[in-house]
C-alpha cells in the first residue's frame, strides 16, 4: 500500500541499496561502469574502488589482479590529487548484462550491509579533504602492490582497499585508522615475500652456476 512517502534520494541511501536499485532496474538491459559513476556521483570513488577490490580479496584465477588493478590505480591516483572521478572510455564503457549484475549484487550486497552496520560518521576529518587525499595515497600504494604479479600478494592489499573505501563512503575515520594499519601490514608482508623470492632466485642462480 502506498503510504505517500517518497523513497529517500539516491545519494542518501546506503551503498547496498543504491547498487540493488540499479540491479533491479528492468528498464536497462546492461550496466556499465559509466552507469555506476553517474548513479553514485560524489560517492563514486569509494564505491568503484570497493567494487574493483572485492574480487581480489578472495581467491581468483591468475591475472584477475592485473585486470582489476589498473582501474584501481587510475581511481586512487585521482583521489590522491583531488580530481573528480573519471575513467577512460575503454574502462567506462565496459558493461555486463543487468541480470548478471543483479545475481552478483544479490551475493555481495549482504556482506556490504553487514559492513555498513559497523560504520558511522566519526573522526570525520580523517575521511574528508585533506585526509581524503591520504586515503587515496594509501589506496594507490595498495593498488600498485595488487597489480604486481606477486603470488598471494593481492588479497591483503585488496582487503585494505575495501576497508578504506567503506571508510570513505561513510566518512568513518576509525576505519581509516584500521585501513592505515592494514596498509602498513600489507607493505611489510609483501616486502618480505619479495625479499624471500629474490633471495631464493639468487640462491638458485648461485647453485646453477657454482
Amino acid at each position: 500500500m502506498d503510504d505517500g512517502l517518497a523513497p529517500p534520494p539516491l545519494l542518501k541511501r546506503r551503498l547496498a541499496e543504491i547498487l540493488l536499485a540499479i540491479a533491479r532496474d528492468e528498464s536497462r538491459e546492461r550496466v556499465s561502469v559509466a552507469d555506476l559513476v553517474t548513479a553514485l556521483q560524489d560517492r563514486a570513488f569509494g564505491a568503484l574502488m570497493l567494487i574493483f577490490a572485492v574480487p581480489n580479496a578472495i581467491p581468483t584465477p591468475p591475472g584477475t589482479s592485473a585486470i582489476l588493478g589498473a582501474p584501481l590505480i587510475f581511481l586512487a591516483a585521482q583521489l590522491t590529487f583531488g580530481r573528480k572521478p573519471w575513467l577512460p572510455a575503454v574502462i567506462a564503457n565496459r558493461s555486463m548484462l543487468r541480470a548478471d549484475f543483479a545475481k552478483m549484487m544479490e551475493r555481495v550486497a549482504p556482506w556490504i550491509v553487514r559492513a555498513e552496520r559497523l560504520l558511522r560518521p566519526r573522526l570525520g576529518f580523517l575521511a574528508r579533504p585533506p585526509g581524503e587525499y591520504l586515503i587515496g595515497a594509501l589506496c594507490l600504494l595498495m593498488s600498485v602492490i595488487l597489480f604486481l604479479p606477486i603470488p598471494l600478494g593481492n588479497m591483503l592489499p585488496a582487503v585494505t582497499i575495501c576497508v578504506l573505501s567503506l571508510a570513505l563512503l561513510e566518512r568513518d575515520g576509525l576505519w581509516v585508522l584500521v585501513g592505515l594499519v592494514l596498509s602498513v601490514l600489507s607493505a611489510v608482508i609483501v616486502s618480505g615475500v619479495v625479499l624471500v623470492a629474490i633471495e631464493a632466485a639468487l640462491l638458485l642462480i648461485e647453485r646453477v652456476f657454482a
